[in-house]
């Protein structure tokens, strides 16, 4: 039990730490950087080259281009820094404060009159407005589109661009440019929304799915407290009771004077003594293993880890049918098995097979993503784990198995005849160090 919520917590804390955790931030860094970029790029290809026939149309133009690139600039600044908030919002981590699009909200109006007025004295080419006109809105609607409903970003982004093409109609823009600005404002509104709320709704989703595979093993590690409590309580609680009655009847006979007292205490030395290696055996987890329940206990661990597991033949006669010492040793075997599956490589999937065959039981235990120290361990026989199980099975005359399956597989196998043969001894459970007590 001790041993579980060990490797329950070590998988919580180091395996997915350090693999899928660390991948979803990589992705999640990458998804804000491409949202950070998206504006410096409009700015410095559609929101830059127009800019660029200023220089041919007198010092008003250049002023007014100018002034255009450097409020541009500022924009894509500021929506920088609320990309981050903003995804927060979208993800109901922490609200947005709305106080911050204030400003972005200006700078997008000084935009749309330097853009009209730059169409109003001529300072830029006919197919120059379409780009800028493109540009004109990108900054200010990454961060937006996420902090409002759909219906309402296309309802505001609508407005708008009726507001901007009523400008530049006012200030004598043919026809033809204005459909030019309208279709670009309406290609920009489609773009940011078509990229940036299925970014961010794919990263929510992923780091939902990280937070609840965070709870499914928290819960695991509180389930097997749980168990873990109602083990010391049904251990010590009957035995708690007898002490305290047996205790009483002594002190009662010790005021008589009857001997009997002496025996009763004798008795109450003789069921703390027991009590205290029955706490033993519960704390260092060395109770007898039960095949069903161990794998049962895998199976529930390892999922609880995020790898699928599979169990095959439980429940037909290589499992059920096996006499109990078989099914204790392999029990074993399934522990220290699914142990090595949590500690070593990045498996994803791993099968535990019981069958019988030859008048054995064979049990199988075969993983993926086995890391080349994994199977360098395993066919090396190091490891004291590993160790120790041959030991246990070479008792009753069987034995034990480890290494690379190929493809990437690992594959442990115990082999227990179903008699043991003469002369062997019976399984003794493991010696306790010093170190352990």
């Amino acid at each position: 039990m001790k041993e579980l919520t060990e490797v329950i917590g070590r998988v919580r804390g180091w395996r997915r730490g350090w693999t899928e955790r660390t991948k979803l931030q990589r992705i999640d860094l990458y998804t804000r950087v491409t949202l950070c970029a998206l504006p410096w790029i409009f700015l410095v290809t559609w929101g830059l080259l127009p800019l660029g026939a200023t220089l041919d149309r007198g010092p008003a133009a250049m002023a007014l281009g100018g002034a255009f690139f450097v409020v541009n600039a500022v924009q894509c600044l500021l929506s920088n820094r609320n990309v981050s908030l903003s995804f927060a919002h979208y993800r109901g981590a922490e609200p947005f404060p709305m106080r911050r699009l204030r400003l972005p909200a200006a700078l997008l109006a000084v935009l749309t009159g330097l853009l009209v007025a730059l169409a109003a004295v001529g300072g830029i080419k006919d197919e120059g407005l379409a780009l800028l006109v493109l540009d004109l809105p990108v900054a200010f609607t990454i961060p937006y589109v996420l902090l409002v409903p759909v219906r309402t970003y296309l309802l505001r982004c609508a407005a708008f661009a009726v507001v901007v093409v009523a400008l530049l109609a006012a200030v004598g823009v043919p026809g033809g440019l204005l459909f030019g600005a309208a279709l670009s404002l309406v290609v920009v509104f489609l773009l940011v929304l078509t990229s940036t709320r299925p970014s961010a709704w794919s990263m929510s989703v992923m780091w939902q799915a990280e937070d609840a595979r965070d709870m499914q093993a928290r819960l695991a590690v509180a389930e097997e407290r749980l168990r873990f409590g109602r083990d010391m309580h049904d251990v010590l609680g009957r035995n708690l009771a007898v002490i305290a009655l047996k205790s009483e009847l002594a002190v009662e006979l010790a005021q008589r004077g009857n001997a009997a007292a002496v025996d009763q205490m004798v008795e109450v030395q003789r069921i703390a003594r027991a009590s205290q290696q029955e706490v033993r055996d519960v704390v260092r987890g060395y109770r007898e293993a039960d095949l069903p329940t161990e794998l049962l206990g895998a199976k529930g661990v390892l999922e609880a880890a995020g790898i699928s597991c599979t169990v095959e033949g439980a429940d037909g006669p290589a499992g059920i049918g096996a006499p109990p010492a078989i099914q204790a040793a392999l029990g074993w075997v399934v522990r220290e098995a699914a142990t090595n599956v949590l500690r070593h490589g990045d498996p994803r999937h791993c099968v535990i097979r019981l069958t019988r065959a030859a008048g054995a039981v064979v049990l199988e235990v075969e993983n993926d993503g086995a890391t080349d120290s994994a199977e360098a361990a395993g066919t090396s026989g190091g490891g004291s784990g590993l160790a120790g199980l041959r030991e246990r099975l070479a008792a009753l005359g069987g034995s034990l198995e480890a290494g690379a399956a190929g493809d990437g597989l690992f594959r442990v196998t115990a082999t227990v005849p179903l008699t043991v043969p003469p002369g062997l001894p019976s399984p003794a459970p493991r010696s306790i160090s010093p170190e352990e007590r």
